[in-house]
C-alpha cells in the first residue's frame, strides 16, 4: 500500500465555500500531496493556487481526514492522509485547472455546497470548518470594538 500525506483547504469567500468537480464527477475540496519536505501549510496554499487560481490565506487548522482507494494505474491500494486548513480569500475570482482533470467548480453557498459534495467526511469538514470560521471572524470583530 502506498501512503500519501496531503494537505488541502476549505476556502471561504464570505458565506460561500469553494468546491471542485473532479474527473470522476465527484465534488471535492482542493488538496494535494506534500512533496519534497514541504510544510503542510505551504502545500495547502500552493495546491489551492494551482488547482483553483485562488490566492487564499490560512485562518486556522480544520482537522484531518483519510481514505483508501485502489489505484488502477499503480495497481495497488493508496491511503491518503489529509491535513486540512480553514482558508479565506477576499475575492470570488477563480480559474479551474482543467489540465489537472477538473471539470467544474466555484464558490457555492454553504448548504448548497454540502449537498453537492460527494464524500460524507468532506461534508462534515465543510460544516464544522464554517462554524469555526464564523467564530474566528466574530472574535476578530469583537477585538476591533473592544
Amino acid at each position: 500500500m502506498i501512503v500519501r500525506n496531503c494537505a488541502g483547504g476549505v476556502v471561504f469567500a464570505g458565506n460561500k465555500v469553494f468546491i471542485l468537480k473532479n474527473d470522476k464527477d465527484q465534488w471535492v475540496l482542493p488538496k494535494g500531496k506534500i512533496r519534497n519536505g514541504s510544510l503542510p501549510t505551504d502545500t495547502a496554499i500552493s495546491r489551492i493556487k494551482y488547482e483553483t487560481g485562488i490566492n487564499a490565506n490560512i485562518v486556522s487548522t480544520a482537522g484531518e481526514t483519510n481514505y483508501e482507494f485502489f489505484s488502477l494505474s499503480r495497481k495497488q491500494e493508496v491511503y491518503n492522509k489529509i491535513i486540512w486548513y480553514i482558508m479565506e480569500t477576499d475575492t470570488s475570482d477563480y480559474n479551474i485547472n482543467k489540465d489537472e482533470g477538473f471539470k467544474d467548480g466555484g464558490f457555492y453557498p454553504i448548504d448548497e455546497a454540502i449537498d453537492m459534495i460527494t464524500h460524507s467526511q468532506d461534508k462534515s469538514l465543510v460544516s464544522l470548518s464554517y462554524k469555526r470560521y464564523l467564530e474566528i471572524k466574530n472574535d476578530e470583530i469583537d477585538e476591533i470594538y473592544a
